[in-house]
């Protein structure tokens, strides 16, 4: 059963269309046309996925070019769709938390100059987004991937009248061009070895290329050639999903307003990345180097953002460190070939993050764009159902059954546990399950300081504090129910952790070898001995991290500053991220400037303003033109004597020469 193209059209036409009627008679439209518009155009699209992702259950699909966007000899660039299991589940995933986030726009950004503006970025955001998803080739991905970056720049600098505004989106803009340098590079050699950028064609071709065992001299190594088109294609998702050392873009994105840091760290940017790596899983599994290179990138940043979101005192860096370390996972389950299990917390992640951003955007609002959480406390009492969903968020980001992120992100620590890759199975094993006790306390850290603790609010705010409106408690209600229920979901409808119900459930849509596959270890043990302990360990970690962090910020609210006391270098180093931002300075930032000083200096100032260029060279020819130009009177009589004088002088020559 072949799905309808006008519907799959629909889907990302509808927000652009919406982005650019807002974008360009913004000025002339109210807020409430310029909400209306762009909600409609994404709810709509949310109800299309909706629709398209139950036929493709019932074993609907769509392959094929719409038309053909350019061509240069052999190189043929078509626009195309490819529409299956993988890229069903993510339509649904972006449009349903777009359409949250566009609805709790309305209450959050109301008042705002720029209110139409942003509307339109957001509705162009998830039209990229989209198109990312929903493409059949190298080159769709590649546009969306490039589109999603410029709307994320011109959304994290959106109050451009901020310093600090413009240097974060400067700074994730620079940061993603390295990655995509590398993406740049996987795409042309995915066509120098292949002749094709359409997915189905690259995929059927890749064994035999590994089988003709084509590698190529790099940096004087001698490298296979899927290795180096994954490594390559990964680098671009190391910027676009922040993993380290490209992860320095993220936290600073908090600079925007928050709908956007939902919509960035829950289900758009920052996921495409992981999207990418199973979408190409048919690559990637034939590159052992490759799968390991993941596994341990995504362990680094996985256990590395966790210890910096545990001293992080601005409620949105909190979370979005917690953004980067969750991408970690994710990374690490396809790294270990449990791909599903990547994408299915990728799903359960964007309810549950999107909830906890929203629901911080919430208590901004109430407290009077405070985001310091030493500042806050007791809110419970104003904020009842901010309270309550960001509860709800907490309890799922930690882990704890029966909510989302207990059923996905347990799933990837068994996943890696099983896996034999030598000592990068073990490295991120270790990593992903110390992270669930870090990730336990530093949210609920975050929670106990906002809600609980001590009333250290500011008076002023105090006094206009109050439940947000129904506008921004409605998604965060929302929101919650999916944080509690996505990962039931997943795992009875779908059945996306079970070997053979995950194949049944993406079938061609991800590959994986069996003698890759954890899942079927995992089925072959059961849930007995080492493999169940394995299982409850990640819970009582969560439990651990939650009770500690009730003892510290709840019972015995003097302790954290004991040991901060204790141990300033290491909680400084913590607050400092690592000092991430430092070396990058002196390593990158430093050279690049005195470099340019210097060719600034020397070149142009010293060089061609200087005695050489502009006073040497230059000075000569205009010297020599002043003098030239001295011939040149206006006079006829003077053009006559020069032309008498010539015509003499070559016949003089003429004569003498005979």
């Amino acid at each position: 059963m072949t799905l309808s193209i006008t519907e799959l059209l629909l889907i990302p036409a509808l927000p652009l269309i919406a982005a650019l009627l807002t974008g360009i008679f913004g000025w002339a439209l109210k807020e409430k046309l310029s909400h209306l518009i762009c909600c409609i155009g994404v709810i709509a699209a949310a109800a299309l996925s909706v629709h398209v992702f139950l036929q493709v259950l019932d074993g609907a699909s769509f392959h094929g070019n719409i038309w053909t966007w350019m061509i240069s000899d052999n190189f043929i660039v078509p626009v195309g769709l490819m529409i299956d299991r993988l890229s069903a589940i993510m339509m649904v995933t972006v449009t349903i938390v777009s359409a949250c986030v566009h609805i709790y726009t309305i209450g959050y950004m109301h008042g705002d100059p720029g209110y139409s503006r942003f509307f339109s970025y957001i509705s162009a955001f998830t039209f990229s987004m989209l198109v990312l998803v929903m493409g059949n080739n190298f080159f769709t991905l590649f546009f969306g991937w490039e589109a999603v970056g410029l709307f994320s720049y011109l959304l994290i600098g959106f109050w451009f009248k901020r310093e600090s505004a413009n240097v974060a989106a400067m700074k994730a803009f620079i940061v993603n061009r390295i990655g995509d340098f590398g993406f740049a590079i996987g795409i042309l050699a995915v066509f120098y070895y292949f002749g094709t950028i359409e997915y189905k064609a690259v995929f059927e071709a890749v064994p035999a290329l590994v089988a003709a065992d084509f590698s190529l001299d790099f940096m004087g190594w001698e490298v296979s050639a899927i290795t180096f088109m994954c490594v390559a294609l990964f680098i671009g998702a190391m910027g676009k999903s922040a993993q380290v050392p490209l992860h320095v873009w993220l936290p600073d994105s908090m600079e925007g307003p928050t709908p956007i840091s939902a919509l960035i760290h829950a289900a758009t940017m920052v996921t495409a990345g992981v999207f990418m790596v199973a979408r190409l899983s048919p690559m990637f599994e034939y590159s052992e180097f490759a799968l390991a290179m993941v596994t341990v990138i995504g362990a680094i940043t996985a256990w590395m953002c966790a210890t910096i979101g545990l001293v992080q005192n601005d409620i949105k860096r909190v979370i979005a460190y917690s953004t980067c370390s969750q991408l970690g996972y994710m990374f690490v389950a396809c790294g270990v070939s449990a791909y599903s299990v990547g994408i299915f917390h990728l799903m359960t992640h964007a309810y549950f993050k999107a909830l906890l951003f929203l629901a911080a955007g919430s208590v901004i609002h109430a407290v009077m764009a405070e985001q310091d959480i030493r500042k806050m406390g007791q809110l419970r009492k104003y904020m009842p159902v901010t309270y309550i969903t960001m509860l709800i968020g907490a309890i799922a980001l930690a882990g704890v059954p029966p909510f989302a992120g207990f059923w996905s992100k347990d799933m990837i620590i068994e996943a890696t546990m099983v896996r034999d890759m030598g000592w990068a199975s073990e490295v991120a094993y270790w990593a992903v399950l110390s992270g669930v006790f870090m990730t336990a306390f530093y949210t609920f850290r975050m929670f106990f300081l906002t809600f609980h603790n001590s009333d250290r609010v500011d008076e002023h705010a105090k006094s206009h504090l109050h439940e947000s409106p129904k506008v921004i408690t409605v998604p965060l209600i929302i929101l919650a129910v999916g944080a509690m229920l996505a990962g039931w979901w997943g795992v009875q409808a779908l059945g996306i952790t079970n070997a053979e119900m995950a194949n049944n459930y993406f079938g061609s849509a991800i590959f994986v070898m069996d003698a890759h596959n954890p899942l079927i270890t995992l089925e072959e043990h059961g849930s007995h001995g080492w493999y169940h302990f394995i299982f409850t360990a990640p819970f009582w970690l969560a439990i651990g991290g939650i009770g500690l962090a009730f003892f510290m910020y709840f019972r015995e609210t003097t302790h954290p500053a004991r040991i901060a006391a204790t141990f300033p270098w290491l909680h400084s180093f913590l607050l400092d991220k690592w000092r991430w931002d430092e070396m990058n300075w002196k390593v990158l930032v430093m050279p690049a400037r005195c470099l340019g000083n210097i060719l600034w200096k020397k070149g142009d100032l010293g060089m061609i303003d200087g005695k050489i260029i502009h006073g040497g060279i230059v000075g000569t020819v205009l010297a020599g033109a002043a003098k030239l130009r001295n011939l040149q009177t206006g006079y006829v009589y003077h053009y006559a004597f020069a032309m008498v004088i010539g015509v003499f002088g070559l016949l003089t020559y003429l004569l003498l020469g005979s």
